[in-house]
């Protein structure tokens, strides 16, 4: 029996997520995700009902206008249940605990996700979407509510019992992977890659390009790998070559890319990638604007020309600065919809129309373009359209009729509604954002590319790195393994999320200290500047103080006491990549990065322990192990170290380095200096030619060749180190 009235109106008017704001104005008393919402729901004896979800989200818009904007639904969530909206993209720590609860009880998952929760957190009921009206096979969402709330009153048994199951199974997956912090360093098996590379031939969609079948994502922590394992030599090289080109191809040339603007969708719902969902997110663009940078080191393909690719990097890397563009920082996402009076019209902005077309173009030309991006044809007056999808090459003349409408159509274009954006900055997607565009910079000759990086980096250090007033046990002084911190440093803590310029709210996750670690060691190898270096140093060490409290490696530092619970009290590190790459490949990645710079013996000890792991997840499912397997791949070509030492205004250094950062070799690390500043280890006792020429050394676990002056002796010894011919 419920022991009271709700308690409390609508409270997320004042929340600083878009999402939750979008949700200030139903008559359901949504709460935020906190001890508050879940101890009144244990006053009033009454379940949680939790829904999960994220601005650019087509479908939660649906089932907010139908269900949640309803009085009478609402009136019967607040007298039976308490209310909690949760951003996912703000807290993925509670998101990832109740995906795996609703994927055990539904068999499936996605958003918006709706989950039922006792007073403690644990989950005993879950779906997605539910209809305002019974559908086939799906029940409506008031008759949902209303089965939930029988359960709880006649049958309050069973669902503790339930709970209480789902709970200990949850838990259990949460802990099979663990990540020791001392013990034997294993050694990877380089065949592990080759047989990784087959796997995904095998999955390959011949057909459209891709992997699998709709709903089709783009798998940028895949291409990552295959373009690092092409460029090693090996028995499955070639093939890895071709299967980047073929996916980067067929992404590229489709209506997953705008066309006209740049920048890619979240995904496809149709196999030929013709019909995107329309979000733009922030890491997708900077994971897939890294893949095709690097597509541009191996020297594109049959299947892939390198200007092609150039075009696309181009126009991904100048949406990123236009569309999320913020006073500091990138913003989140472009919404899937746009609304026009008052109505949501998923990927309105992105739809034309033949006559659309002859309007704006003229019949010639317009006929054309809608041959080119296959529109269906539409008599007079009709409003259907399709977005551009042009699944092909362009032919010389196709080309030249493009390079002629684009202006007009871009102009056209600006002019129709616009999808919302989601302003807040996510700290590990910006850091994502600094290393893709740092390295565009450099491989494109865009240097305003690499300045807009160290804006953002500048934004991330001042405002996402908050001092700790107390040093940490274990915060200073001599770490595990007796070394001493490779850099002094200021303790701190990375926050996730800011709002108009303010960091708030919760600590960052492991996967945003490693993605912000990995944009600053980018930043620095094109740069050179050491403050780059120092500050991905000190997230490095942050990460292993807070992620590794008791010598085993987590994904949340602090997680909430309701997801605890959701778990059986364990902590978890999730192995699989999702839209971006695990949290626990990235740090394997940077700690690596970090060995080479340093030399740590515990750094490199602790990333092959991580990478230990591969074997099992590869076997199991290699299309969500690319993170692991990028930095696997870097892990067996050493990596190769670089230090560029010489005057700071000489071409000659110039030179040097600018041909280091067009080489392909998995995770190289550069390091760039004058030889008497602060820096890397691996700058140190590096000096110049007696002549005062720069020089390059060539380095592996330390040990260093002759050095070299010119970019072809040096690009020589670099290829035999890497195996190259």
């Amino acid at each position: 029996m419920n022991s009271g009235p709700p308690t409390s109106g609508n409270l997320l008017a004042g929340e600083s997520s878009a999402y939750l704001r979008q949700h200030a104005h139903h008559p359901v008393h949504w709460q935020p995700f906190g001890d508050t919402a879940f101890e009144e729901a244990a006053e009033r004896d009454v379940p949680v009902f939790l829904s999960i979800g994220y601005a650019a989200c087509h479908w939660c818009h649906v089932m907010a206008d139908e269900s949640f904007a309803d009085e009478k639904t609402a009136a019967h969530l607040n007298a039976g249940f308490v209310a909690i909206k949760v951003d996912r993209e703000e807290r993925p720590d509670v998101d990832a605990t109740y995906m795996a609860a609703t994927q055990m009880i539904s068999g499936q998952g996605g958003w918006p996700m709706s989950v039922f929760l006792t007073p403690q957190g644990r989950a005993f009921h879950a779906g997605t979407y539910f209809p305002v009206l019974p559908m086939p096979g799906l029940p409506s969402f008031l008759q949902v509510l209303e089965a939930v709330q029988e359960a709880w009153r006649e049958r309050r048994d069973d669902v503790e019992r339930q709970a209480y199951a789902l709970a200990s199974t949850i838990g259990e997956a949460q802990s099979t992977v663990r990540v020791k912090a001392a013990g034997e360093t294993p050694v990877l098996d380089p065949g592990v890659l080759s047989e990784a590379v087959t796997a995904l031939l095998t999955a390959e969609d011949t057909d459209d390009g891709g992997f699998g079948t709709a709903p089709k994502f783009p798998p940028s922590a895949v291409l990552e790998f295959l373009v690092r394992h092409a460029a090693v030599p090996s028995a499955t090289a070639d093939a890895a070559k071709s299967l980047a080109g073929r996916t980067l191809a067929a992404m590229a040339r489709s209506a997953l890319f705008d066309q006209v603007a740049g920048g890619f969708a979240r995904y496809s719902v149709s196999a030929d990638w013709s019909e995107p969902h329309y979000e733009k997110m922030l890491y997708d663009n900077a994971l897939l604007l890294r893949a095709y940078v690097h597509w541009l080191r191996l020297g594109g393909s049959p299947e892939y020309p390198a200007a092609e690719a150039r075009e696309v990097a181009e126009l991904t890397a100048d949406w990123m600065l236009s569309a999320l563009a913020l006073p500091d920082g990138l913003a989140s996402s472009l919404d899937a919809d746009t609304v026009v009076d008052g109505k949501h019209h998923e990927g309105g902005t992105y739809i034309w129309t033949v006559q659309q077309l002859i309007t704006v173009l003229g019949r010639d030309d317009g006929e054309a373009v809608a041959r080119l991006m296959n529109i269906p044809g539409s008599a007079p007056g009709e409003d259907t359209g399709a977005p551009f999808h042009q699944g092909k090459p362009r032919s010389r003349a196709e080309s030249e009729l493009w390079r002629r409408v684009l202006p007009l159509l871009r102009i056209r274009r600006a002019q129709r509604p616009q999808p919302a954006r989601d302003d807040k900055v996510v700290a590990g997607w910006n850091g994502l954002a600094v290393g893709a565009l740092a390295e565009a910079g450099a491989l494109l000759d865009r240097p305003d590319l690499t300045v807009a990086a160290a804006g953002i980096a500048t934004f991330l250090q001042d405002t996402h790195w908050v001092a700790r007033p107390e040093p940490r046990p274990g915060d200073a002084g001599t770490r595990a393994g007796g070394e001493t911190p490779p850099v002094a440093m200021e303790q701190g803590t990375l926050l996730r999320v800011s709002h108009a310029g303010r960091a708030a709210g919760r600590a960052g996750l492991l996967g945003d200290y490693a993605f912000c670690a990995e944009g600053f060691f980018t930043l620095y190898a094109v740069t050179g500047e050491t403050r780059w270096y120092a500050y991905a140093q000190q997230l490095v060490e942050a990460a292993l103080v807070d992620f590794m409290p008791d010598g085993h490696l987590v994904d949340s530092a602090v997680p909430a006491i309701q997801v605890l619970s959701a778990q059986d009290g364990k902590t978890g590190l999730d192995p699989f990549d999702n839209a971006t790459p695990s949290g626990m490949s990235a740090f394997a990645g940077v700690l690596l990065t970090s060995a080479a710079y340093t030399g740590s013996r515990e750094h490199r000890q602790q990333a092959d322990r991580i990478l230990a792991l591969l074997p099992s997840l590869a076997a199991r499912a290699p299309r969500v192990a690319g993170g692991l397997l990028s930095v696997a791949q870097a892990a067996a070509a050493g990596p190769v170290e670089c230090a560029v030492v010489g005057p700071a205004d000489s071409t000659s250094r110039t030179d040097l380095h600018r041909n280091l950062l067009g080489s392909p070799s998995p995770g190289l690390v550069i390091a760039v200096g004058t030889g008497d500043e602060q820096g890397p280890v691996l700058l140190r006792g590096r000096t110049s030619a007696a002549s005062g020429a720069p020089r390059v050394f060539l380095c592996k676990d330390m040990v260093c060749q002759r050095p070299v002056e010119s970019s072809q002796a040096m690009l020589e010894q670099l290829a035999q180190m890497t195996g190259k011919k």
